[in-house]
Formats: structure tokens, C-alpha cells, sequence
């Protein structure tokens, strides 16, 4: 099992600096989301040649090794030019895997179209349908799978809050459809109550395709008959989501990680922690020591 750092508090830092820093916080492991200089939000990777170098030598430096890569693009959206795009920039990030010597990534469902060109599958509103986004996403998979498959690189997918895919199920259904063992599913537990009622129960479902999973706290924002968070004014358009350190919120860790543990699970673990970036590594250091007790509780 490898407990790995989502650094993306420390995101300010330079990828040498990054790998100190993971090190430092007591991780062995590092999950590299989305940057600006390596592979950032929706657009080309910028992950060039020298780039690359600096940070497998950070690596070695620091004696990590790279867990998994999350590269963001919108292999879902309904308009031909914008899933073309992230088809192109996908496989890009997928030689960029290769080179790190990474065999491991992790994504959304990909949140649909662009919000400037107006849609209704994710957060912004708009004309195009579920449907739409599920039927473009398909024809990305299509097209990556083989490669993901050629080039020996497993993709663990999230559906997220808000995203056109956001449950557990379809997620699972489509995952498993798929039917290939380079497709896996990441359980992300920040998102737990988006996924479903019963945290038990889908992790019995999802059993061994889960490959993956994130670690961090949040609320239930579905319990007390739905008023645990009153908005206002009525009718704006909210999402409760929060990655918090463990214990902050309302994720019943004992049970969490005690039916992980039926399940075989031997993957990734990466703490992902994101809402007080002015004490990151106070809370880096925590759920290292945190998630550790827990494996060992649970797993040895």
C-alpha cells in the first residue's frame, strides 16, 4: 500500500522545493494534481523535456517516488472541439506518466463542457444533457483505453460533486462496463455523501475495482431531514464540499477503513486535504501519522 501526499496546498512551491516539502511532512509517496507548470487545469501539458528532468531528479533527491499523476480536462464535453482537444492532451499526459515512470493516474468524469459555453451537467447551468456529456466521455474512453492499456498505465476514476456523474452508480455501472483492468475506481471519501447513503454498502459494490482512494473529512450535508446548511437566498445554487483533516467532519473512519480492508484493498492512499492552506503542513503531518494508524489497525 503506498500513503502518498496530494501537495495542491503547496502548489506555490517550485517541483524541487514540492518534493522537499512532501519528504519533509514524513511521505514517501507523492500524487501530483493539477499545476501550472506540469499538467494544469484543461489545457495542454507544459510538462517539457527539462521540466520532467528536474522533477524525477527531485525525486531521487528526496527519495519519493511519484504515486499517481491527476490531469483535469474535459474528455466529456458535448462540443466536438473541446473532447478533441482533451483526447490530444490526454494522450500527452499519458507519455508524460511513461516518462516519470508513473504507471498509475486518476481523474474525474470531467464536469461536461467548458462553463463559457453554457451547459447544465455540472455547476454553471445551460442547454446540453447528461446524456450528452455521457455519450462524449465513451467516445474518449474508446480512444484511450488502448492506449492505457498499451503503454501499461492504470486510470482510477472519481465521479465528483457536481460533475454530470456524481454517485456512486452510474460510476461503477460504466467503470465496469469497460471491462479492462487499466480502468479502476477511486473512492474519494470527501465525496462519500454525494456518492450515497450507505458508505458500507458501496464499498462492499465496488469491492476490488477500487484501486484508489482519497482521504479527507467533510459533513453530511443530507442529514437533519436536509437543513443541516440553510442557504440563502433561497434557491442559490451551493455545493457542500469540503476536504477537511480527519476527525473534522463526519466520516466514520473505523468503519471506512475497516471494510476497505475486506475488500484486499492494496493501492493507493493519498491524504487530500485542501481547506487551510496557512496551516498545511501542521495538517500533512497529521494525516500521515493518522492514515498510518489506520492501516495498521485495520490492515496488519
Amino acid at each position: 500500500m503506498k500513503i502518498a501526499l496530494d501537495p495542491y496546498m503547496h502548489r506555490h512551491l517550485s517541483l524541487p522545493d514540492l518534493c522537499r516539502k512532501t519528504a519533509e511532512l514524513g511521505y514517501e509517496y507523492l500524487e501530483l494534481s493539477p499545476r501550472e507548470d506540469f499538467l494544469p487545469w484543461w489545457v495542454r501539458p507544459r510538462a517539457h523535456k527539462e521540466r520532467i528532468a528536474e522533477f524525477k531528479k527531485a525525486l531521487r533527491d528526496h527519495d519519493l517516488q511519484l504515486a499517481s499523476l491527476l490531469p483535469m480536462y474535459r474528455w466529456a464535453s458535448p462540443h466536438e472541439d473541446e473532447r478533441r482537444a482533451a483526447v490530444n492532451y490526454w494522450k500527452e499526459a499519458i507519455q508524460v506518466a511513461v516518462e516519470m515512470g508513473c504507471t498509475t493516474m486518476n481523474s474525474e468524469f470531467g464536469r461536461g463542457p467548458s462553463p463559457d459555453r453554457g451547459h447544465k451537467v455540472s455547476c454553471c447551468g445551460g442547454v446540453h444533457s447528461h446524456e450528452s456529456s455521457e455519450a462524449a466521455w465513451w467516445r474518449s474512453m474508446e480512444e484511450l483505453v488502448p492506449i492505457l492499456e498499451s503503454e501499461g498505465v492504470t486510470l482510477n476514476v472519481e465521479p465528483h460533486p457536481e460533475d454530470w456523474c456524481e454517485t456512486l452508480h452510474p460510476a461503477l455501472d460504466m467503470l465496469k462496463t469497460i471491462g479492462s483492468d487499466n480502468v479502476k475506481f477511486l473512492y474519494c471519501t470527501p465525496h462519500t455523501f454525494y456518492f450515497g447513503d450507505d458508505m458500507k454498502a458501496m464499498i462492499a459494490e465496488a469491492g476490488p475495482m477500487i484501486a484508489h482512494v482519497h482521504i479527507a473529512d467533510t459533513y453530511n450535508h443530507k442529514a437533519s431531514s436536509g437543513l443541516r446548511y440553510i442557504v440563502n437566498p433561497p434557491g442559490a445554487k451551493v455545493t457542500v464540499h469540503q476536504h477537511m483533516d480527519m476527525h473534522q467532519g463526519e466520516i466514520d473512519w473505523d468503519l471506512f477503513f475497516g471494510e476497505l480492508a475486506k475488500t484486499g484493498f492494496d493501492g493507493i492512499v493519498t491524504a487530500c486535504v485542501f481547506g487551510w492552506e496557512e496551516r498545511a503542513d501542521e495538517s500533512g503531518r497529521f494525516m500521515r501519522q493518522e492514515i498510518q494508524a489506520y492501516v495498521d489497525k485495520y490492515f496488519r
